[in-house]
């Protein structure tokens, strides 16, 4: 998990940060069944969109993919209610 947590820092976040409308990214993990979820945040649909179809993603997986037990799974939803502090 930590060679996978390394790679989503220093790899995978550099990479969406040059993408056009990306306003940040969460990995939240759970030790105990070795799985992690990713959630990242965009300005607009298209953006978020726009940035799948540039493959930029894939590239980055690519290079976690002999980490990973199965594949990632994508879906997509809304930012209903925001809360900082």
């Amino acid at each position: 998990m930590a060679e996978a947590i390394s790679i989503y820092a220093e790899s995978i976040v550099p990479a969406m940060q040059y993408q056009p409308g990306f306003e940040g990214a969460n990995l939240m993990i759970n030790e105990d069944t070795d799985t992690a979820v990713s959630t990242t945040y965009w300005e607009t649909k298209t953006a978020m969109l726009a940035s799948e179809a540039s493959g930029y993603l894939q590239g980055r997986l690519a290079q976690i993919g002999e980490l990973l037990t199965a594949p990632p799974a994508n879906s997509h939803y809304e930012v209903a209610v925001k809360v900082s502090v």
